[in-house]
């Protein structure tokens, strides 16, 4: 197994069960256990940097496995909606790499979908009757009394 498969099996591993109650509640019982020995050790400043250290190195570790978790999960994600859009017979073929676009372009693409999202709206509140909807008011689904 490669460094980087353990890696990756570790990340997993440790994403799963930090993801858990179990160990939140292991954690609220460690900070417990911790404040409660405070008046045992007099509140002393190697008893905070023993929670001080504890939490520091906990959290700059955790980043480490949670943005490669979050990195492989988007990845992922991503090639599944590439797929999705491949198959499509209507799909734009630019969408597979949006993500490589810069930010003029994806407001561009944006823009697009919110005009023909407004479009297709008032097209559908036409053709019922609708108009078009306003927060607060009530929309009637074709049912008598309401």
């Amino acid at each position: 197994m490669t460094g980087d498969q353990l890696f990756i099996r570790l990340a997993r591993a440790v994403s799963r069960f930090t993801g858990r109650s179990l160990s939140f509640v292991l954690a609220l019982g460690v900070v417990l256990a911790w404040l409660f020995t405070g008046p045992l050790f007099h509140f002393s400043d190697t008893w905070q940097l023993v929670i001080n250290t504890a939490t520091t190195i906990v959290t700059f570790l955790m980043v480490f496995l949670i943005q490669n978790t979050q990195n492989r999960e988007t990845e992922a994600m991503q090639i599944k909606l590439d797929e999705l859009i491949r198959v499509s017979r209507d799909a734009h073929n630019a969408l597979p790499d949006l993500e490589e676009l810069g930010d003029r372009e994806i407001d561009a693409f944006r823009a697009r979908y919110r005009a023909g999202a407004a479009g297709a709206r008032a097209r559908r509140g036409h053709r019922r009757g609708l108009g078009r909807y306003r927060p607060g008011t009530r929309v009637s689904r074709g049912r008598s009394g309401g």
